[in-house]
């Protein structure tokens, strides 16, 4: 079965690659399996680190995916008002079996009309953002609402990219892919989420995400007013 299956990772300017890279390895770890990392032209886009990712497939050329999936990142905000990366999602989430995302890559899915009255996840700092959509907001490390798959913020990509493949294919087969990877998370702080941060810690990043977080607030308003 997984000799036929094609997966396609959205990749895009000021992407989160950790968000990308996490189930592209878990999708890449399947035997057989088709992956496409996919941007409107085969062009090397410029993450939010100084890593470089050189898409495999231009939208125009991209074959029907069994499972799309978009990342998250700061370059989202741009994209909830951009027509051409949404009428994509909408044209593969047609036909896909999962539509799936991590981290703020679902305020995109939300955009584009497809997360509309389901449940879904995002990153912590965004989670205020998807009832703008009509979308109700999970803090769920992995949230599944029949094919929508979303995963919560960076991280939880592996996570979402082990979910998938179970329900696409088998537990076993996740598992297998689970032990070949060595995921078993030990973090050394107990400060990965904003209930179990030290508050001092959840306010410097506050303060931080507080002009970014504003500009993504004003576009997803003017993207959800736009209509879909």
């Amino acid at each position: 079965m997984s000799s036929s299956l094609k997966f396609g990772l959205l990749v895009f300017p000021r992407i989160t690659q950790l968000d990308m890279t996490g189930p592209l390895q878990v999708f890449s770890s399947l035997p057989g399996a088709e992956v496409h990392l996919v941007w409107k032209r085969i062009e090397a886009v410029q993450s939010d680190t100084v890593l470089s990712i050189l898409p495999t497939t231009a939208f125009a050329d991209c074959p029907q995916l069994d499972v799309i999936c978009v990342p998250g990142g700061y370059g989202t905000d741009d994209l909830m008002g951009d027509d051409e990366v949404l009428n994509f999602l909408r044209a593969q989430a047609a036909g896909a079996k999962f539509v799936t995302s991590v981290c703020t890559g679902s305020l995109v899915l939300a955009a584009a009309g497809l997360l509309e009255g389901r449940k879904a996840a995002t990153h912590w700092s965004a989670i205020d953002v998807l009832p703008i959509f009509g979308v109700t907001a999970s803090r769920e490390r992995v949230c599944i609402d029949g094919n929508r798959i979303t995963g919560g913020g960076i991280t939880a990509g592996i996570d979402l990219g082990l979910t998938v493949i179970s329900e696409l294919v088998d537990r076993r087969t996740a598992e297998a892919i689970q032990l070949r990877l060595e995921y078993n998370p030990a973090p050394p702080f107990n400060a990965g989420s904003p209930e179990t941060a030290p508050a001092d810690v959840l306010a410097l990043l506050q303060e931080r995400m507080k002009v970014a977080k504003a500009r993504r607030l004003d576009l997803a308003r003017a993207a959800a007013a736009r209509g879909r």
